[in-house]
């Protein structure tokens, strides 16, 4: 096996892979009549009420069905995937778990476009937001099947007792709930999923009500890669019924869930409370978004620093955990950089994503786009409106990119999370007065720091207090393996995806020690 590396990001589309995306949106809309099934304890399931899908870009255009779990199917999907835990899973060839992983991400390299062309049709991402997000699905099944095999294959370091034996091993949970959000719909459902599994649990998958499509994709190429079934069990459904019922269950072992902070708070609360007939301590696993800031230095690049705020701002339409949505600019910084971000983002075309020319395509849905409407209105209230304001094509759940100056500390703009495209600037006296107020947030997910002082970046790597913190860079495109990603306070249990130590959180340590007589 070769070392793990990154899968390259598509900057630049050339003509072949044009014509290999336009193939991926006939595929998925040669499906839009299909109902995609429920997968419970190896059986499929197309019956029952179904959860609409339709394009972002284009409200009117149904992109496909899924069948709608109940709480009583959840309830099933739990206690046969426990079976399935207890008299096989388990049991299985840690060697064995990592081919199936593996071969699925061959199988997302084959379909890449395919995977692509659904990001872009139904969550709304354009091409390279859309490729970016099918790369890092495929970097988390090479990387967690390479870590699983570690984890296995090496012997784990114990202090040498004379006449013992000793080993450590690490062991599986049980049923993992897996409940992704739908904003990296492909790369983190994949990833929570693959980490469950791959480490002897069997899971019961939650997709994101808004993109249930791509997961469905997702449950035929583990099918096709070999996943045996009611391994991961395809129970789509509100949050409300299927989510609780699977959170609930007492044989449910451990949570992993990635989205707001109030359903991750939540899910904390649930794991807290032992139901009768459980047997162990609930391990939630929670990744709940943030409000990431982007210091900018006096002392900086400033041509960089713009680049970096302008792409971690509006990248996916401001719809990211990691997205910068508040600029804290240094002295003379904000005067020399604002008014050049604000030109820069007025070129930033909106429109429908499935056209390669257009950089930001529509918000999620017409609940994300009230929120973040109301959220400028109250913006406007508390700042200076510099760029935006305003709905787009109607067509769509379209926002205009929106920037907002002279920004308070205590602005709502700037202290709560709105995770949509709009900016929050706000201008400091002094690099320790930023740094403060980068800390004054609940969140801690990520941030960036933009400066040419030495003495100012190490104060950062010891203050500015975020899980994921960058120098002279963005504050998004978090790399697997390069990047473990997690943060603090209400971002979350800072399980660093991604990282060496995240397997860990879906196994436990096993120690046998043998007297030798010999």
């Amino acid at each position: 096996m070769q070392p793990f590396r990154n899968e390259p990001i598509t900057m630049t589309w050339s003509e072949e892979r044009k014509r290999s995306m336009h193939a991926g949106f006939v595929k998925v809309r040669e499906r839009a009549k299909e109902v995609r099934p429920l997968r419970v304890n190896g059986e499929v399931d197309k019956d029952g009420q179904t959860i609409e899908r339709f394009n972002p870009s284009n409200t009117k255009e149904l992109l496909g069905r899924c069948v709608a779990a109940s709480a009583e199917v959840a309830k099933r999907a739990v206690e046969g995937a426990h079976q399935t835990y207890l008299n096989y899973w388990r049991k299985t060839d840690p060697m064995m778990r990592a081919r199936i992983v593996l071969r699925a991400a061959a199988l997302l390299r084959k379909y890449r476009d395919e995977f692509n062309a659904y990001l872009v049709l139904e969550a709304g991402k354009s091409w390279t937001e859309a490729d970016g997000d099918t790369a890092e699905a495929i970097d988390f099944c090479e990387f967690y099947a390479r870590e699983a095999i570690r984890l296995q294959a090496e012997r784990q370091p114990l202090t040498e007792v004379l006449g013992e034996e000793n080993h450590l091993y690490y062991i599986p949970l049980g049923v993992v709930t897996v409940i992704p959000p739908w904003n990296f719909p492909l790369a983190i459902m994949a990833g929570m999923t693959v980490a469950a599994f791959v480490t002897g649990n069997t899971v019961c998958l939650k997709p994101a009500s808004n993109t249930p499509l791509v997961a469905a994709r997702f449950m035929e190429v583990l099918e096709e890669a070999g996943l045996p079934a009611g391994v991961v069990n395809f129970v789509p459904g509100a949050g409300s019924d299927v989510g609780n019922a699977l959170v609930d269950h007492p044989l449910t072992r451990a949570v992993a869930f990635t989205g707001s902070k109030g359903v991750g708070l939540g899910i904390q609360e649930k794991c807290g409370k032992v139901a009768p007939g459980q047997i162990w301590l609930k391990r939630a696993i929670l990744e709940m978004g943030g409000k990431d800031a982007i210091l900018v230095d006096e002392h900086s690049d400033y041509e960089a620093a713009l680049a970096g705020v302008l792409s971690s701002a509006f990248g996916f339409q401001g719809q990211k955990c990691s997205a910068c949505s508040r600029a804290i600019f240094v002295g003379k910084s904000y005067d020399a950089i604002v008014p050049r971000l604000v030109e820069r983002a007025r070129l930033l075309k909106v429109g429908p994503v499935e056209d390669l020319d257009n950089f930001m395509g529509p918000v999620i849905d017409a609940k994300a786009k009230n929120t973040i409407m109301n959220y400028i209105e109250v913006g406007k209230k508390e700042a200076k409106l510099l760029l935006g304001g305003a709905a787009g094509s109607a067509e769509g759940h379209f926002i205009q990119p929106t920037i907002f100056g002279e920004v308070k500390p205590d602005a709502r703009i700037h202290c709560e999370e709105i995770f949509g495209p709009v900016l929050a600037c706000l201008r400091v006296g002094s690099y320790q007065e930023g740094l403060d107020i980068v800390n004054s947030s609940e969140y801690g997910l990520t941030g960036a720091v933009y400066s040419k002082s030495r003495e100012h970046l190490e104060l950062a790597r010891r203050d500015f207090h975020a899980g994921n913190l960058y120098f002279n860079r963005k504050c998004t495109g978090a790399l697997v393996g390069a990047h473990p990603f997690g943060g603090f306070n209400m971002s979350g249990t800072d399980s660093k995806a991604g990282g060496r130590d995240y397997l860990l959180l879906f196994t436990q340590a096993k120690v046998v020690s043998e007297k030798l007589d010999y």
